[in-house]
C-alpha cells in the first residue's frame, strides 16, 4: 500500500478509535443527565473553528454561508486589494499591503500560491451538529477564457462529540491570455475528538497545481496602445497576443498530515440549581493538558520547458542543460511538539493559561543534480556554475517555547507566545507574538482595542541559502533577519468603523533583486502601515471604504504602493419575504509604483525599476441573492475596462489583468 493510502486509512482509524471513548464517557455520566424520552431534543447551533500552532489551540471562525459580497470570490485579485499577480484566477501572486503578507515559509514555491492553499492555519473544523454539505460553483468567461471553481465541503457528527469531514476545492481557469491556463486541486479528509478528557483534532490534505507560464507579453502596447502596435485596428483578440514562453509548466505537490492530541487532567464538580440549590448535574473541569502535535509535510516542485530556444533566451543563464529545463525540488519535514498546559479558568484565581513546549523537526532537501562542477571541460554554451550545492541535505531542528493566555473575560483578554532555537540552524533563532485586548465603552457602544507586538530573529529559510536549478544556483551565507513590529487597532461596531496602525523595523531583510536572486540587505528598513475601514448604512443603502496608507523607507528593495483604496457600494432588500438581494459596485484602486516582476522558474516576485504599475481602477458591478439555503450571484468584473479608469492595467510588469468579463456563482447548503 503507498503513503498516499496508509495516511488516510490511519486517519480514519483514529477516529474510529475514539468511539470507545465516546461510550465510556456516555457511561460515566450521571443518572440526572440522562433525558427521559419525551424530552425534546435541542439542536444547537452549528460552528466552526481554526487551529493555532503550536499547540492546538483552537479559535472561533465561521460557517461560509453569507450572500453579501459573494462575488468577490471570483476574481483574480480577490486575496487583497492590492494583488499583484500574473492575472489568472488561482495563479501566482503577491501581497501588496506589507502588513498583511505572510512570512516567507521554508518551500518558497509555495509563498506565490498561499491564498488557494490549505493548510493549517487556514483549515476549517466543524461541529455541525447535524450532517452539513456545501456545494459551490463559479463560472464565467468564454470556452477559450472559462474560469471554473468547484467547492464542497461535508461535515457530520457521530454524537455531540466526534465529528468527521472532507472537502474538495477544484479551480481550472485558461486564463484571458494564451498560455497562462492554471489547474489546482485539493482534497482534505478531517475530523476531532472533544471529550471530557481527551480532545483530537487532524486532518489529511493533498493538492496539486499546475500552471503555465508565458513569461508575460511580448509588448504591453497590445493593451496600453492596440491601434499602434496592430496598424490602426484597436480591437483586440487577447488570445493572439504574443508571449515570451509557450512551452512552460510549473508543477506543484503538497501533502500534509497533521495530528493534535490533548490529554486533560482534572476533576468533577456538580452543577446546582440557582433557585432550589439542588444537584442538576456535573461538570468535568480540566486543569492541566498534555499536548502532543504531530505534523509530516511532503512538497515537490518542478519546472519544465520543453521549447530549448524559448528557454534558453528568456532567462540570462543556462547551468545544466540545454534544450530546455526539466527542474525538481522536494522537501519533507517531520515536526513533533511535546506540550503541558495549566489550564485558563479552572477556579477563581486561575485567571490565565500557561503552557511549555518543545519542537523537534527533521527537514530534508532534495535539488538537481549539479552536473557542471563536477566536469573537466564545460559543454559549449552553457554558462560556470558559479557555486556548488549539496544533491541532498537533512537537518535536525529544535525549538523550546512557551505561552501566555487569557481568552475568558469581558475587560482585559491576551496571548503571548515565545519561542527560542536551541539546535541546529535555528539555534539562536527568536519568535515572540503577543497580543492585548480590551473594551471600551464609546458613546452608545463598546469598542474593542487591541494593541500588540512581534519580534523575530530568525534564520532564512534552507532554500534561500542553497539552491541548484538550470537557470539559477545559489549559496549564500546570511545573517539572521530580525524584525520588529508594533500596532494597535481599534474596531467600533456602531459606527461600522475600524481601524489598524503599525510600524515595523527589517535588518537584513531577504529579498528577490532585479537579477531574480536572493539577498539580505543590513541595512534597517523601516514600514508605516495605517489602514481605515468606514461603512456608512441608511435603510437599504450601504457604502463601505477601506483606504490603506504605507511607506517604506527603501523602495527600491522594498517598494510599495503609497495609497491603495477599495470602495463598494450597494442596495440591499428582501423581495417576497424570501428572497435577499444585493445590488451594487465596487472598486479598486491603488497608486503608482514599481511593482515586483515575476520569475516563472522558480516562482518567486523581484524587484524591478524599469516599469511602473498602479493608477488605474478595477470597477465591478454585481448583484448577490440568497433563497433560504442557496446563494447566487451574477457580476461583470473590471467593467470599465477600455471605458474609463486607465488602460495600463499591469499589477505586475508584461502581465495584464483580465479584461471585461461576466462571472456566475451558487452555493447550496445541503443542511439535513
Amino acid at each position: 500500500m503507498k503513503a498516499k493510502q496508509i495516511i488516510p486509512a490511519l486517519l480514519l482509524t483514529l477516529l474510529a478509535s475514539a468511539l470507545p471513548a465516546v461510550a465510556q464517557e456516555a457511561q460515566s455520566q450521571p443518572a440526572s443527565e440522562t433525558r427521559p424520552k419525551a424530552e425534546k431534543v435541542v439542536i444547537k447551533p452549528s460552528y466552526a473553528w481554526t487551529v493555532g500552532e503550536p499547540l492546538g489551540m483552537r479559535y472561533p471562525s465561521t460557517i461560509d454561508t453569507l450572500f453579501e459580497n459573494y462575488h468577490r470570490y471570483a476574481v483574480p485579485w480577490a486575496p487583497s486589494t492590492v494583488w499583484a499577480t500574473t492575472g489568472n484566477y488561482g495563479a501566482p501572486g503577491q501581497d501588496q499591503i506589507f502588513f498583511n503578507r505572510p512570512y516567507r515559509s521554508e518551500f518558497f514555491f509555495e509563498d506565490a500560491i498561499t491564498p488557494w492553499l490549505h493548510n493549517t492555519s487556514t483549515v476549517r473544523f466543524y461541529n455541525t451538529r447535524i450532517p452539513m454539505t456545501l456545494l459551490s460553483y463559479t463560472t464565467g468567461g468564454d470556452k477559450y477564457s472559462n474560469q471554473d471553481r468547484t467547492k464542497v465541503i461535508f461535515s457530520g457528527n457521530a454524537g455531540k462529540r466526534l465529528q468527521v469531514g472532507a472537502d474538495i476545492d477544484y479551480v481550472y481557469s485558461k486564463g484571458s491570455y494564451e498560455y497562462q491556463a492554471d489547474k489546482d486541486f485539493t482534497w482534505r479528509l478531517f475530523g476531532s475528538y472533544t471529550g471530557d478528557r481527551y480532545e483530537l483534532q487532524t486532518h489529511f490534505t493533498h493538492y496539486e497545481l499546475t500552471n503555465k507560464e508565458n513569461g508575460g507579453i511580448t509588448d504591453d502596447r497590445f493593451i496600453t496602445d492596440p491601434a499602434e502596435v496592430q496598424g490602426g485596428v484597436t480591437k483586440v483578440d487577447n488570445k493572439s497576443i504574443p508571449t515570451y514562453l509557450t512551452a512552460a509548466h510549473n508543477y506543484l505537490k503538497s501533502t500534509q498530515f497533521y495530528m493534535n492530541h490533548r490529554y486533560k487532567v482534572g476533576f468533577y464538580r456538580n452543577l446546582r440549581d440557582s433557585v432550589t440549590d439542588t444537584i442538576i448535574g456535573r461538570e468535568y473541569v480540566p486543569v492541566t493538558s498534555f499536548i502532543w502535535t504531530f505534523d509530516y509535510n511532503n512538497k515537490s516542485h518542478r519546472y519544465l520547458d520543453t521549447d530549448g530556444v524559448e528557454d534558453t533566451a528568456y532567462y540570462a543563464n543556462t547551468y545544466l542543460r540545454l534544450g530546455g529545463t526539466d527542474d525538481t525540488t522536494k522537501a519533507w519535514t517531520l515536526r513533533n511538539t511535546f506540550g503541558v498546559s495549566l489550564l485558563e479558568g479552572f477556579n477563581k484565581w486561575a485567571k490565565f493559561g500557561l503552557s511549555a513546549y518543545v519542537t523537534h523537526e527533521v527537514q530534508q532537501f532534495t535539488q538537481a543534480v549539479d552536473t557542471v562542477t563536477s566536469r573537466d571541460v564545460l559543454p559549449e554554451g552553457l554558462d560556470l556554475a558559479p557555486v556548488a550545492v549539496d544533491h541532498k541535505h537533512t537537518r535536525h531542528l529544535l525549538w523550546v517555547g512557551g505561552q501566555l493566555t487569557k481568552h475568558h473575560g469581558s475587560l482585559l483578554r491576551y496571548d503571548a507566545t515565545a519561542q527560542f532555537g536551541v539546535l541546529g540552524d535555528v539555534a539562536g533563532n527568536i519568535n515572540i507574538d503577543a497580543g492585548i485586548t480590551t473594551r471600551i465603552k464609546i458613546a452608545r457602544d463598546t469598542a474593542s482595542l487591541r494593541a500588540y507586538t512581534v519580534f523575530k530573529n530568525t534564520e532564512p529559510p534552507y532554500l534561500l541559502k542553497n539552491y541548484v536549478s538550470n537557470h539559477f544556483i545559489w549559496k549564500n551565507n546570511f545573517d539572521k533577519q530580525q524584525r520588529f513590529r508594533i500596532g494597535g487597532e481599534i474596531n467600533i461596531p456602531h459606527t461600522w468603523t475600524s481601524a489598524n496602525v503599525g510600524y515595523e523595523t527589517l535588518k537584513n531583510y531577504v529579498y528577490f533583486d532585479s537579477l531574480a536572486l536572493p539577498r539580505s540587505h543590513s541595512d534597517a528598513i523601516h514600514v508605516f502601515s495605517a489602514t481605515v475601514n468606514q461603512g456608512f448604512h441608511f435603510k437599504a443603502f450601504g457604502w463601505e471604504n477601506s483606504l490603506t496608507f504605507q511607506s517604506s523607507s527603501d523602495k527600491t528593495v522594498l517598494p510599495l504602493p503609497s495609497f491603495a483604496i477599495y470602495s463598494n457600494m450597494y442596495v440591499k432588500f428582501l423581495v417576497a419575504r424570501v428572497l435577499h438581494v444585493q445590488i451594487g459596485a465596487d472598486c479598486s484602486y491603488y497608486t503608482e509604483y514599481y511593482a515586483p516582476a515575476y520569475n516563472p522558474a522558480t516562482m518567486t516576485f523581484h524587484s524591478q525599476n524599469k516599469m511602473k504599475c498602479g493608477d488605474f481602477a478595477l470597477v465591478n458591478v454585481y448583484a448577490n441573492f440568497k433563497l433560504k439555503r442557496a446563494r447566487f450571484f451574477i457580476a461583470c468584473n473590471h467593467v470599465n475596462a477600455k471605458m474609463f479608469g486607465g488602460d495600463n492595467y499591469f499589477s505586475i510588469p508584461h502581465y495584464p489583468l483580465n479584461p471585461r468579463r461576466i462571472q456566475f456563482g451558487v452555493s447550496v447548503d445541503f443542511a439535513n
